[in-house]
């Protein structure tokens, strides 16, 4: 058997690390700095408005699987 030793790259400061008690993240500070950067809003998941036509094609899709499901 081969002791493999997997290494990682934190997302915070780049630091390669072994021990995988904070991962993804080298240690407790720089998890904490990424939830930081959740709570304050640094890191945002983007909002596409969806157009009238997708709208309206949406319900039409809804409605006939509606009516094939009864």
């Amino acid at each position: 058997m081969s002791n493999v030793v997997k290494t990682h790259k934190c997302p915070i400061c780049k630091k390669i690390f072994t021990d995988e008690k904070y991962a993804p993240f080298c240690s407790k500070r720089c998890a904490d700095i990424d939830l930081g950067r959740w709570f304050n809003g640094s890191y945002a998941v983007p909002l596409v408005e969806p157009d009238e036509l997708d709208a309206e094609e949406l319900n039409e899709i809804t409605e006939s699987n509606e009516h094939t499901e009864k």
